[in-house]
């Protein structure tokens, strides 16, 4: 094996601490079968790091919640649905009625989208950042406006602070952004929050916060006492390894929540989701083991870019972006005829491609496709 090709024996001595967690089977992913979840036409043998899912899937207490599930499956989810308010809210130290589940924190932007957006008030956001939020408000009729970022590839608090004035009813912060994964320090929160008018909603997505390493960065889950205006949403997809089950929540003054509340119909997650995140947020492990496994990865992947000489945005998520120097399109469809799908195309960094951390293994394909699809040229 050259000195330039990827060495899986390398990359993975990083991981050997923690290879035993590596080996945990998703038996409930197995049993419905990994293909159910691929586009028409690829096998199961698909690596996919399209989707910044954790494919380490979920813990083993909460894979035993969802099989023992099975047993409630007929009675709607109202007490698990009241026992996860109340675990989330015990986690941040606030009420229940600080507290909105969703079905995913997806479900919670098109909430807040309805619940603070209109055709005469403007939504701010970076340009680029996880477009959720911008897809929902276009049924709504509101006026997007996007931020660029700046040069080093994170939010321009300045200018979307410049751009919020009073009929500005929501600003959309991404921390850490997707799809660059970079961060806003606390300082630079602490200073722009003043900035918003109190009459806008600050909403924060928190969906990667699990991840990050740097001492600057802080959640601000704890400020919403500070903040009135501030609502914080994050999710189960992520470290906890559960994007296919569907839940997510936000944390807010009640009077946000309340409105985000009254537009979901009855429960809005199911039984087996409900007993999964319980059991995962009672598992110690679950995060730190995840953090290491897939942050461990990711800088192995970061190293083997740099002795291309390929730039790499600094991460602080399960997700990096390498610039290729070409457009991104082909690029795509070249991996996926080789089993391998990657992210997709955002315009206003055509020629950025992100890519979802793996398990080393899966990295490993991913790197070797790279030089062969996009060669560094000496």
């Amino acid at each position: 094996m050259g000195s330039e090709e990827f060495s899986r024996r390398k990359f993975a001595q990083t991981l050997a601490a923690t290879a035993a967690a590596a080996l945990v089977a998703p038996r409930l992913a197995r049993a419905a079968g990994a293909g159910a979840m691929l586009p028409d036409g690829m096998p199961e043998s698909t690596i996919q790091l399209n989707s910044n899912e954790n494919p380490y899937g979920p813990c083993p207490a909460a894979l035993a919640a969802i099989q023992s599930s099975e047993a409630i499956a007929c009675r709607y989810p109202d007490g698990a649905h009241k026992k996860m308010t109340e675990a989330i809210a015990r986690l941040h130290g606030i009420a229940p009625e600080n507290v909105a589940l969703g079905c995913g924190s997806t479900q919670i932007l098109d909430l807040c989208d309805f619940a603070f957006l209109a055709p005469d008030k403007k939504l701010v956001v970076a340009e680029p950042t996880f477009e959720a939020v911008l897809s929902y408000s276009k049924n709504l009729h509101a006026r997007a406006v996007k931020v660029p970022l700046t040069a080093d590839f994170r939010h321009d608090l300045g200018k979307m602070a410049a751009a919020s004035d009073a009929t500005t009813g929501m600003v959309y912060v991404c921390n850490p952004n997707n799809p660059t994964g970079t961060i806003l320090y606390k300082n630079e929160l602490e200073s722009f929050l003043p900035r918003v008018p109190k009459g806008t909603v600050v909403l924060v997505d928190e969906a990667y916060f699990h991840f990050v390493e740097d001492s600057r960065y802080v959640s601000v889950a704890s400020w919403i006492g500070r903040y009135p205006n501030l609502l914080v949403t994050r999710t189960f997809s992520k470290v906890y390894g559960m994007a296919g089950m569907r839940l997510g929540y936000a944390v807010g003054q009640k009077e946000l929540i309340a409105p985000l509340r009254e537009r979901i119909s009855f429960a809005s997650a199911n039984s087996a989701v409900l007993a999964a995140g319980i059991a995962s947020m009672k598992d110690p492990d679950v995060v730190p083991r995840n953090r290491r496994l897939l942050n461990n990865t990711r800088h192995g992947l970061v190293r083997e870019m740099e002795k291309d000489g390929r730039k790499v945005i600094p991460s602080e998520a399960n997700f990096v972006m390498i610039y290729l120097g070409r457009d991104v399109e082909p690029v795509v469809k070249a991996f996926r005829a080789r089993g391998i799908l990657v992210g997709r195309k955002f315009p206003s960094m055509s020629e950025w491609l992100r890519i979802s951390i793996g398990k080393p293994e899966e990295m490993d394909a991913f790197v070797a496709a790279l030089r062969e699809i996009v060669p560094v040229h000496a």
